[in-house]
């Protein structure tokens, strides 16, 4: 590979499988995985988001997959770039893909023999977890072998904010109890958009209602059959973050101040001590 790691994600909408990346949520540089090279596919339709709109010819193979991500962790290791992670990510939701068991078996065995110290990381808004199959994909992924780390989306706590923040179909109650279910058996990061939307920070109501959910998530623990060598369940951490890219419906979503996130992350930190729950919550403007 000729070129370094980009600062934004704009070469996904040129149809490419891996793109290397520095993500400010990994810390370095990130190796993502894209499903959908041809088109957008996801189940939400958020306002920040930042995949433009785009076609392409280019299909999605495992067996591509497999060239391009040894190509993309070659070159890092050539550089004496240390890859963070190897993420699945890309233009649109990578649960949505009938191959994504297949490419995550691929990705974990490439990342085990070239980039061992690098993570592997699923960012998904959950939805996926409303199938039974991919549920237990997920389950035993994240309980490892691979050892996948989930980063749930959990951008509201009231059906009225995710409603802003989704513009899904899908029930907001349903991939909740989904949520809370999953969380009782594997471990995830719950991943929260912090942004304006029409000029609106999200209202009182929607925080006091999206902290106390995550605060139940945190404390909810493992379920007693979840055994201990998996790495039991539970939420590991919470990342808030803010929109720091450009989007294709901008001026809808716009940036909050960073004191907005601060502020969000302390109330978080204080709920969660007083719950008796010490877990990580961090921020990224």
């Amino acid at each position: 590979m000729n070129a370094g790691p980009v600062e934004n994600h704009r070469s996904r909408e040129e149809g490419v499988l891996v793109y290397p990346v520095y993500s400010r949520r990994s810390r370095g540089l990130s190796a993502g995985i894209n499903l959908f090279p041809d088109r957008k596919r996801c189940s939400f339709n958020c306002p920040y988001c930042e995949v433009f709109p785009f076609k392409a010819d280019m299909v999605f193979s495992v067996e591509a997959l497999e060239r391009a991500l040894e190509k993309t962790l070659a070159w890092a290791m050539e550089g004496g770039i240390p890859v963070r992670d190897v993420c699945f990510s890309g233009n649109g939701e990578p649960t949505m893909s009938p191959r994504f068991p297949a490419a995550l078996e691929t990705a974990a065995r490439i990342r085990d023999k070239l980039a061992p110290g690098a993570a592997l990381v699923l960012i998904t808004n959950g939805t996926g977890l409303l199938d039974g199959a991919v549920f237990e994909t997920l389950r035993k992924a994240a309980a490892g072998p691979p050892l996948l780390d989930i980063w749930l989306k959990l951008d509201a706590g009231t059906e009225g904010w995710y409603q802003r923040m989704a513009r899904s179909s899908l029930p907001f109650s349903e991939l909740t109890g989904k949520i809370r279910e999953f969380v009782r058996l594997a471990p995830v990061t719950i991943q929260t958009m912090l942004c304006a939307v029409e000029g609106k920070a999200p209202p009182p109501e929607e925080a006091a209602a999206w902290e106390k959910l995550v605060v139940e998530l945190a404390g909810s623990g493992a379920a007693p059959d979840v055994p201990a060598a998996s790495g039991g369940a539970g939420v590991r951490k919470v990342q808030l973050y803010g929109k720091a890219r450009p989007a294709p419906e901008d001026p809808l979503a716009e940036a909050l101040e960073d004191s907005y996130l601060e502020e969000r992350a302390a109330s978080l930190r204080a709920a969660l001590t007083a719950g008796g729950v010490e877990i990580s919550v961090e921020v990224f403007p």
